[in-house]
């Protein structure tokens, strides 16, 4: 089986080559943009001497492009997302690729898709409620954020592309992915200012989700055939709170000058910010709205149990994955 990882040389899509190799995939297709960084390619390169990957130079930028990356493909991992820039880049690195990427595909081609928590609809659920798979999306994308907007955007491409085409897809929305070399602060559990750590995130549970374990969940779907057709949560189990999440960082990392603020507090603000942005005609930001902190900071529980239930567990504990990160963070602070 031919396998394509577009996104290989990121955070995740790294990780996931080293656990398609760990799995006996046979020279894994990883999609390289000119000129990107292949540090991580060449680390599993260096790390795996008697196993081989397939770095291919190209790009999602077009239909034409897409084709001959998929030339003899069977699986599609796709990785590939933009995380950051201004909106019409996000759109651009996420949505159009994609669509190009669907427009190319063969019949016969099965795509895993990395999407994310973003894409539910949490501002709208009772506080407390357990996000599963069945909660709903999210109804309102352009009152939260462009990346939960061109999340959401990319996954209905697949999801809309599969209903007609019977295509064979399997959607994994990831919680927040850390690990060392990638993220180590989720906005879930606050915000960096200028002088100042803003702790938003009170006693919430983090879904955590360490960057192998992650990896491992999308190699684990691609294998069953059960998942087709399907969508799971990824986030390991074990899960901190960000009360201690941050404690935890403050002791192994380093001390920051943290102020706690409270939801009701916060929502209070996000009201009068919004107001404000109003009477202002934007002179000030929009960065807290009420539905901006319902969906990002309202107490929420999450389950993997589906998950669980295709034969997936974490092969790095949640213990081992915060040491590893925390002591990369200490050497980096």
């Amino acid at each position: 089986m031919k396998v394509l990882v577009t996104g290989s040389n990121g955070f995740l899509g790294s990780a996931l080559v080293r656990r398609l190799l760990a799995h006996g995939f046979d020279e894994p297709r990883c999609l390289l943009r000119a000129g990107s960084d292949r540090r991580r390619l060449d680390a599993i390169e260096r790390d795996h001497p008697e196993q081989s990957i397939e770095v291919t130079i190209g790009s999602l930028s077009s239909v034409a492009a897409c084709e001959k990356i998929l030339d003899g493909v069977d699986l599609v991992f796709h990785v590939a997302a933009a995380l950051g820039g201004s909106p019409a880049d996000m759109f651009l690195g996420s949505v159009v690729t994609s669509k190009n990427l669907i427009e190319a595909l063969p019949e016969r081609v099965k795509v895993v898709l990395v999407s994310s928590f973003g894409v539910y609809g949490v501002a709208g659920i009772p506080r407390g409620a357990t996000v599963d798979e069945s909660t709903p999306l999210e109804p309102h994308p352009e009152r939260r954020d462009v990346y939960s907007h061109t999340k959401l955007r990319q996954e209905r491409l697949f999801t809309e592309h599969a209903e007609r085409s019977g295509m064979a897809l399997t959607v994994l929305r990831p919680g927040v992915i850390y690990g060392p070399g990638g993220g180590v602060m989720s906005g879930r559990v606050g915000l960096q200012l200028p002088g100042v750590f803003l702790y938003l995130g009170g006693d919430n549970p983090l879904p955590l989700s360490y960057v192998d374990n992650c990896a491992e969940a999308l190699v684990v779907a691609a294998k069953s055939e059960r998942s087709w057709g399907e969508v799971y949560n990824v986030h390991d189990d074990d899960l901190l709170t960000a009360r201690e999440y941050l404690a935890r960082y403050q002791r192994e990392v380093k001390q920051l000058r943290s102020v706690p603020v409270p939801y009701p507090l916060l929502m209070l603000g996000s009201y009068l910010v919004e107001r404000y942005h109003e009477y202002s005609r934007g002179q000030l930001p929009a960065i807290f709205t009420p539905y901006k902190t319902r969906a990002m900071w309202k107490p929420q529980r999450f389950s993997n149990a589906k998950l669980h239930g295709l034969g997936w567990s974490p092969i790095v504990s949640t213990e081992e994955g915060l040491a590893r990160t925390f002591a990369w963070a200490r050497e980096h602070a």
